[in-house]
């Protein structure tokens, strides 16, 4: 039986708006397992980024259990909570976010600069593997203004992967990009998964959604389904039929 690297179960979550009482999570359950490539879709405010903003350790829920590789996040620390962030999760946003006056291997740096056993040999060259990764290891030493939105969120990614996390939780990765950068993108998240890692991405984009494989459909507050993707988009397949003018990338 597959491993649960993500176990959930009745997740509540409950705002105070005046008078009113917001009820942003309504029991959710779900199990993730290792190696899942997993899409969470609905319309806004259906209860789904305050779903990832748990699984991410950036929000407490009201009441539920939440175990992540094993570890019951719902009881530690504001240290502890910052630790398991660091050592576990690797976070993607729509907006990159990453540093505009540092290069694209200082800001893959970043997060090992927590880590007190990685020397500075060792945190570079985990840099730049990761960045090969990516097929952005040329342009390590460019600056973000001097980088396409797509080699932007290349570097995200790869600022993402270079703690070896347990995870990858990308919250609307492709929102910012064309539609061939979205796919080199996805093709890349494709390619990490088959090599093991363990994706949960919110998206309100079918085509994308398609390039997982599993689709988590919340609603108001809770999931009204988890199934299969049928008919699977191979990212890699979708880029051979585009046309190769407007490229936002550099391979």
């Amino acid at each position: 039986m597959a491993h649960a690297l993500i176990s959930v179960k009745d997740l509540v979550k409950t705002y105070q708006m005046g008078d009113n009482v917001v009820h942003a999570l309504r029991g959710v359950s779900i199990d993730i397992n290792k190696g899942d490539f997993v899409a969470i879709m609905g319309a806004s405010g259906s209860g789904k980024s305050t779903f990832m903003n748990t699984l991410g350790c950036l929000d407490k829920p009201t009441s539920g259990e939440y175990y992540l590789d094993d570890v019951d996040a719902l009881n530690l620390t504001r240290n502890q909570l910052a630790e398991l962030r660091n050592k576990k999760i690797g976070f993607i946003f729509q907006s990159f976010n990453i540093l505009a006056r540092t290069s694209a291997l200082e800001n893959v740096e970043l997060p090992l600069l927590y880590n007190n056993k990685v020397s500075a040999k060792e945190r570079k060259e985990k840099a730049i593997k990761a960045l090969e990764a990516v097929g952005l290891a040329e342009r390590m030493h460019n600056m973000p203004n001097q980088l396409s939105g797509g080699q932007q969120q290349r570097v995200a990614i790869a600022r993402a992967l270079v703690n070896e996390p347990v995870v990858i939780m990308a919250d609307e990765p492709t929102g910012n990009l064309d539609t061939r950068t979205s796919y080199e993108i996805m093709d890349i998240f494709q390619n990490l998964n088959k090599n093991g890692i363990t994706i949960v991405m919110v998206t309100h984009e079918p085509d994308i959604a398609k390039c997982a494989i599993d689709n988590v459909i919340f609603r108001d507050g809770k999931i009204i389904g988890n199934k299969k993707v049928q008919d699977r988009v191979i990212a890699g397949e979708e880029l051979k039929k585009m046309p190769v003018e407007n490229i936002d990338s550099s391979i």
